[in-house]
């Protein structure tokens, strides 16, 4: 139970990266996050948040190798130590 909260907290800040950035190419990843992050918060089920998680994970860590300085290491680490689990 506790770590699907810190996997929805982990998603919470991904959507806040996304939003930062503006890219549209992850507008639809990031309303897909947030629906799964509300879901979640509804019926406790974090199967969504794994599933969008993950992929933000891979979009976030493939953008931040070419642009080092506009996402925090600390949002991916997070979605990387609790995905895992």
């Amino acid at each position: 139970m506790m770590n699907n909260e810190k996997i929805r907290n982990a998603c919470i800040e991904a959507t806040q990266v996304f939003a930062k950035l503006q890219i549209d190419e992850y507008n639809e990843l990031q309303s897909k996050l947030e629906y799964c992050i509300g879901s979640y918060d509804f019926d406790k089920n974090p199967s969504g948040l794994v599933e969008y998680g993950t992929i933000a994970l891979k979009e976030l860590a493939s953008f931040k190798k070419q642009n080092p300085r506009k996402v925090n290491k600390k949002v991916i680490t997070n979605l990387e130590k609790y995905l895992q689990n």
